[in-house]
């Protein structure tokens, strides 16, 4: 894979390749990590994890590598999970997946509050993110390599930070308290915007219901195409019945995938 450089468009395996997307893509993620790094959130709120800071030469890698090109579809979660993103920086970033498939090295810091029952240890966390394992995996068997799946999709994530409550149970961001939410949401929209900007994507898929609501509030009226994908979450009932032939049956009926 060829990454593009400053000035002037290359190609990707015969693509061309704007050599802006990925410098873009790169500043409005720092930009967004930093910002959502700023932020206090109240009980039950007590740790905040942004993979965007202590993670960012994994979240780098990922974008140097596999986001420089305009998209056509691109596929959007909710935040970093506690085995997938908060470990690796990478949307739904199941660590084999990551180390093996995407073949992505970065050293992983810590989070500057970190709690001792949600340790970050990188790709040596031997924890599975089922979510991650499955999304990824539904690409991986559909399309093979990495550069063949990239060359017209990329997955993201809308908000960047991770919640836990004192206990260590994870805290979505649509249980924050509405003030929290309002100042979150509209940085979080910002950048989808501005990244969906970048990557001109003719497809933008919700993957839960979560992120599809967020797809919905900040493009409904542009003429983007919008979808939603069940969650592969095991905590979503319908995902433990044969995800992956669920996803591309969804997939096939928006138009998405052939």
């Amino acid at each position: 894979m060829q990454n593009a450089g400053e000035g002037g468009t290359k190609t990707l395996r015969g693509k061309s390749v704007d050599s802006d997307v990925g410098p873009a893509l790169i500043r409005a993620a720092r930009r967004l990590g930093a910002a959502a790094g700023r932020l206090k959130f109240s009980a039950p709120v007590a740790y905040v994890y942004n993979p965007l800071e202590y993670a960012w030469a994994l979240h780098g890698a990922y974008l140097r590598t596999y986001c420089q090109t305009r998209k056509r579809v691109v596929f959007l979660g909710m935040n970093p999970g506690p085995f997938g993103m908060v470990q690796t920086g990478v949307p739904f970033g199941e660590v084999e997946v990551v180390r093996d498939w995407l073949a992505l090295t970065g050293a992983v810091a810590k989070p500057a509050h970190e709690h001792p029952r949600r340790l970050v240890t990188g790709l040596q966390c031997r924890r599975s993110e089922v979510s991650g394992r499955r999304l990824w995996g539904l690409f991986a068997g559909r399309f093979g390599a990495p550069d063949k799946f990239f060359a017209e999709h990329a997955v993201l994530n809308y908000c960047p930070l991770a919640f836990m409550e004192a206990s260590g149970r994870n805290w979505t961001p649509d249980k924050l308290s509405l003030r929290e939410r309002t100042v979150l949401f509209a940085l979080c929209d910002a950048h989808l915007r501005h990244a969906v900007g970048i990557l001109q994507p003719e497809w933008l898929i919700g993957v839960g219901g979560f992120a599809f609501g967020r797809a919905k509030e900040v493009f409904g009226d542009s003429g983007l195409k919008l979808g939603q994908i069940t969650h592969p979450s095991p905590a979503n009932p319908v995902a433990n019945r044969g995800w992956s032939g669920i996803a591309e049956r969804q997939l096939s009926a928006l138009g998405v995938w052939e």
